[in-house]
């Protein structure tokens, strides 16, 4: 799919996407391509009724639509979009951001923990190439800017939904990546 990454700036998509399940299910289809509700549900580990739903709510923020790649029988659907940023209007915050954000870091939270569960039934090539680091940076807001645009432009050429490139034995990898300013921990200066 050629990359397709809109500013949502409409309160009532960023209030849709406040659901870790929903953010988990656009994900699924951004990452892999269009898919039925049962077989989000088993990527997602939720029940197909409930991503039904879920894709119907997506759908009516456009966020999703049906896929005509069906047999009849199966009704798949396909996300409209690659990725997104969230960026208001003027430099403002667009209302329910926090919620969304809050949705996000609780999704990539979970996927964390079902991960450690489970690292010791992983190959150990991934093992050793998974990484969880912290870092304490002294930055300005600006400097802050130019290091996620930095690391944005090391990931983007690897995002599953545009790559075409991708070697054969390339799995899906979940990278999530959270920066913000810690108050009381300035160091006085």
């Amino acid at each position: 799919m050629q990359e397709r990454r809109v500013n949502l700036t409409d309160p009532a998509v960023v209030d849709a996407l406040a659901h870790p399940v929903r953010l988990d299910v656009l994900g699924y289809l951004m990452s892999v391509g269009p898919a039925t509700a049962s077989q989000c549900a088993r990527a997602v580990g939720d029940t197909p009724s409930n991503c039904s739903y879920h894709l119907r709510v997506l759908a009516s923020h456009g966020l999703v639509e049906p896929d005509d790649s069906g047999d009849g029988r199966s009704r798949p659907w396909r996300a409209t979009l690659t990725g997104f940023t969230l960026d208001g209007e003027g430099g403002g915050e667009v209302p329910g951001l926090s919620e969304m954000l809050a949705a996000s870091v609780e999704l990539d939270h979970h996927l964390a923990r079902e991960y450690l569960r489970g690292r010791d039934t992983v190959p150990d090539a991934w093992r050793a190439a998974d990484m969880h680091a912290s870092y304490g940076l002294a930055l300005t807001p600006d400097e802050l800017v130019e290091v996620e645009r930095q690391i944005d432009a090391v990931l983007r050429p690897y995002v599953q939904a545009t790559r075409t490139d991708a070697p054969a034995d390339a799995e899906h990898v979940h990278v999530a990546i959270t920066a913000f300013p810690r108050p009381g921990f300035s160091s006085g200066r």
